[in-house]
């Protein structure tokens, strides 16, 4: 079976790095092709996929090593701009894999559609509620691909809410999207059923579209982190209280789940998802109790082990969208090995648990500067003007002479 823990990955050569990745994820010649492109598409692809195109723009795609996701091992791409990312996931991987690796599980792709229904007459959602089956019957013939599936517009609800102007009534209509994220056939749905609902309601039917607060597709991880791996009780202690200072001040805990989120958006870009959609939600979900808070939880179990757990929505898909019109994207998702929906949205929330103790660790012990600097050095080395073979050279130089700056990098590169 293939082992994702491979050890110096970040020491090799470019050529050794895909040797190693088309090796476990059996990437054909082509495939390896596409990886060695760059950004996956050209100009002529971009311009049918926005409007106004003049070029495209890519990120840095790194591998996160050492994930075992129950029981698998998995390489997972991650496409960010940011140091340390995929470093800190890599380390908190490996450390998670001593005990085992993430337990996940993701629940059936379902979709939420609403459609805003003004000046509604009285006993509309009773209405509503005994016309379900004609409802249904409606939105299920907007897409033959999930009926002969099994899958499709499943349930019709509604409620009232009071808004400024006065009260509107929502109707939802929850599908089952199967392994798309499912936003256009969702979409398309609202807009088939909305006359039938004017017709049922004696309303005027505004909005009619998807909610990308996807609470009915839950994702969630968790690993145990062992106590000699992380570094005794203290510093276990120690997790727990800065988790404990996310959960209860906004202003570090919208840091602390923008570092969750660096692991869960990261592989969303390399697997062509939409990555507003998912923060959205993810932000939203974390403010559910009323006032936002830590999307983690951290605690001991009876040994005495440091416990990690991760929830959040998402909305994800391996079918429909750029998931499949990007060369790159697919080639990300076969390297990852995963075949549903469901699989995908298990590695996301395992890459953002695993990213989030790295962090919190980092943190409560040698502060996040530490490593996160020597990387960013490499940045500003690079800005600098440094070739490729004097950026090693360069940042030992930053670092001895404690000049992390670009006027630093362009001081020093002139001693080179």
């Amino acid at each position: 079976m293939a082992d994702s823990s491979i050890p110096g990955f970040y020491e090799k050569s470019r050529d050794e790095r895909l040797g190693l990745v088309a090796d476990f994820a059996g990437l054909s010649g082509e495939e390896l092709g596409i990886l060695r492109g760059g950004g996956g598409i050209d100009f002529e692809r971009a311009d049918k996929m926005v409007e106004n195109a003049i070029g495209t723009f890519s990120l840095p795609l790194g591998i996160a090593t050492n994930f075992k996701i129950d029981g698998r091992d998995c390489l997972v791409p991650m496409a960010i701009e940011e140091p340390s990312v995929i470093a800190a996931a890599s380390k908190g991987a490996k450390t998670a894999r001593v005990c085992g690796g993430f337990k996940t599980h993701a629940d059936r792709s379902y979709s939420t559609g609403q459609i805003q229904v003004l000046g509604a007459g009285g006993g509309s959602a009773q209405k509503i509620a005994d016309s379900e089956a004609r409802i249904l019957e409606l939105a299920n013939r907007q897409s033959n691909t999930l009926s002969k599936t099994g899958r499709g517009a499943k349930k019709v609800s509604c409620r009232e809410i009071d808004a400024e102007s006065g009260r509107m009534l929502i109707v939802e209509l929850l599908v089952d999207v199967g392994d798309a994220m499912g936003a256009n056939i969702t979409n398309t749905m609202c807009e088939a059923v909305s006359p039938l609902v004017e017709e049922i309601t004696s309303g005027r039917a505004l909005l009619r579209i998807l909610s990308n607060y996807s609470v009915q597709r839950l994702a969630r991880a968790s690993a145990t982190f062992a106590s000699e791996a992380v570094g005794g009780e203290d510093t276990i202690n120690d997790i727990i209280l800065a988790n404990e200072f996310a959960d209860a001040d906004v202003y570090r805990a919208v840091t602390h789940n923008k570092g969750v989120m660096n692991g869960v958006v990261s592989v969303a870009n390399a697997t062509g998802q939409d990555s507003r959609a998912i923060e959205a939600a993810a932000n939203a979900y974390a403010a559910r109790s009323g006032r936002y808070r830590s999307l983690t939880v951290w605690k001991k179990d009876g040994q005495g082990n440091l416990v990690g757990e991760l929830e959040l929505p998402l909305s994800v898909g391996i079918v429909g969208g750029i998931a499949n019109v990007h060369p790159l994207a697919r080639v990300c998702t076969k390297i990852l090995g995963v075949s549903s929906a469901q699989e995908l949205a298990c590695v996301m929330v395992a890459a953002g648990l695993a990213q989030n103790y790295s962090a919190i660790r980092a943190l409560v012990t040698e502060g996040i500067q530490k490593g996160h600097m020597r990387l960013h050095a490499r940045n500003l080395a690079a800005a600098a003007g440094a070739a490729p073979g004097q950026i090693d050279d360069l940042v030992q130089k930053m670092i001895q002479h404690k000049k992390i700056s670009l006027d630093g990098a362009r001081e020093l590169l002139g001693q080179i």
